[in-house]
């Protein structure tokens, strides 16, 4: 029976995960006929998948992979070459109507795969769609709980009501075969988890909208801080890129008040550090009874200024993530907000540093090709 959906997943060095993510699929409920394409890219040979009724699974999966009821297949590329070129050779491989995209670190609930086709099948107008990771993570640590409860804030309490979903997010993302190979697929170009899947969703968006199905549901455990500080860097300093091209902000997480929430997030960090170090100079100065020293900074103009700008740069950022803040109140409790609120901050400096930095690479770049 020819599948309709095909589920493609780009794999590197996935030993821990894959087998969850597999077991998750075949675990589904009232889904219609489907095949598994899992996309080796260039892992290392300790982790290749060579066999998909083996390890790397786990013993835990190993007996119900060899069980396995849908059809699974592999692919190897030669060398790592990044989950965009690993997910455009899934697809020619691809014999269903829709594919889905998922991570290979991600896991399904029994009823995703029910809910994504019935978008497709109640609607027939329906090209693309993009579905949601739950806010929920296994871990008590504090940074996986504050980046699940982040973006889940960002695609329920402050994404465009209207339905439309600006962003083709390949955690949990299906769209119409013929489409995606008229799009010409992903751009290659970048090597790892970066913007492509932001890049494909502007050329979607060009004809076709991307819906958002609250219902269409994965589990995903966030990993913590450094590892995601990095991501939002880079992130930023390619996205940066494609804003240059397109001069335009999305109506999703790279909106343009978001963009103010980073400027305004960086410079409340970066002021407030300055002030705080003012602070302990002047209670030093008193602690001293140096008291001439402490007159004159606390009179000093550029002192008056510093703590002007400083409480409307934080009253500024304050408003901007006011619902998240009540968000995570509400799930958390207070003291967990504050605390999102102080990583939230250093987490817009590594988000503005990035974009900065991918200005800053763009003017250079510039004048090394204007003639001299």
């Amino acid at each position: 029976m020819k599948p309709y959906l095909s589920i493609v997943i780009p794999y590197y060095n996935s030993a821990d995960t894959i087998g969850t993510l597999l077991t998750s699929i075949a675990r589904s409920r009232n889904a219609p006929p489907y095949e598994v394409i899992v996309v080796d890219d260039g892992s290392v040979p300790k982790f290749e998948i060579r066999n998909m009724k083996s390890e790397p699974y786990g013993k835990s999966t190993s007996g119900l992979i060899s069980r396995r009821k849908f059809p699974l297949r592999s692919l190897r590329l030669n060398h790592n070459m990044g989950p965009a070129a690993a997910r455009n050779r899934g697809v020619k491989a691809a014999r269903g109507k829709f594919v889905v995209f998922l991570d290979s670190d991600v896991e399904l609930f029994p009823d995703t795969l029910h809910n994504l086709a019935r978008v497709f099948i109640t609607d027939p107008d329906v090209v693309a769609l993009t579905g949601v990771w739950v806010k929920e993570q296994r871990t008590g640590d504090f940074f996986p709980n504050f980046k699940a409860l982040r973006d889940w804030s960002y695609w329920i309490n402050e994404r465009d009501k209207s339905g439309y979903y600006y962003l083709f997010s390949t955690r949990i993302a299906s769209i119409k075969r013929s489409v995606f190979t008229r799009l010409g697929g992903f751009d290659e170009k970048y090597p790892g988890a970066l913007v492509e899947d932001i890049e494909l969703t502007y050329r979607i968006a060009r004809r076709y909208a991307i819906i958002f199905a609250s219902d269409v549901r994965v589990r995903h455990e966030f990993e913590g801080f450094w590892p995601i500080a990095r991501k939002y860097f880079l992130r930023a300093y390619h996205w940066t890129k494609l804003y240059a091209r397109r001069k335009k902000f999305d109506p999703v997480a790279t909106t343009l008040w978001e963009a103010i929430a980073a400027l305004s997030g960086a410079g409340t960090l970066a002021v407030g550090l300055i002030w705080i170090m003012s602070l302990i100079t002047v209670t030093l100065g008193i602690m001293n009874y140096d008291l001439r020293i402490t007159n004159i900074l606390l009179r000093s103009p550029l002192f008056v200024l510093l703590n002007s700008f400083f409480v409307i740069l934080l009253s500024v950022h304050l408003f901007l993530v006011r619902k998240f803040l009540i968000f995570m109140y509400r799930e958390k409790g207070g003291w967990f907000a504050v605390r999102g609120f102080v990583v939230g901050l250093i987490l817009y400096l590594f988000i503005f540093s990035g974009a900065v930095w991918g200005r800053v690479s763009q003017r250079i770049i510039k004048l090394q090709m204007s003639p001299r």
